[in-house]
Formats: C-alpha cells, structure tokens, sequence
C-alpha cells in the first residue's frame, strides 16, 4: 500500500506543500518502477518542481506547530 501523503519542502520558494493523494493518484503511482518518477508527473498539478524540494511520505498526517 502506497503513503496517502506526500510533502514537499520546497527550498526556492519557502513553501511546505502538502499533498493528499486521491485513489485514483495512488493507483496511477503503481504503474511507475519508482515513485519519484510519479511524483514528477504530477509536478505540474500542484506547482512544484521536484528537482528543488525535498520529501517525505505518510500513511496517516500529523503535525504541530510552535510559535507560529
């Protein structure tokens, strides 16, 4: 079973960008032999670039935040 989300640091904008990826998207990532490779083809729908971010993936998403 593939992580639900996936997110970004992009480090030339400053964003965190985090993604929910539908059931679809998770059927369409197993058709790729690497899941960067997914994650490229769906740079353009949420406005990132891939080669300028770092990333992590999870099944279940929690944060926290101090002082912000």
């Amino acid at each position: 079973m593939e992580p639900r989300y996936v997110i970004l640091m992009d480090f030339s904008t400053g964003e965190l960008i985090k993604i929910r990826l539908s059931d679809e998207q998770l059927k369409a990532s197993e058709d790729y032999d690497d899941f960067e490779e997914f994650l490229s083809s769906i740079e353009s729908d949420y406005d990132f670039r891939l080669k300028d971010c770092l990333y992590m993936t999870c099944h279940n998403l929690s944060e926290r935040n101090y002082n912000l």
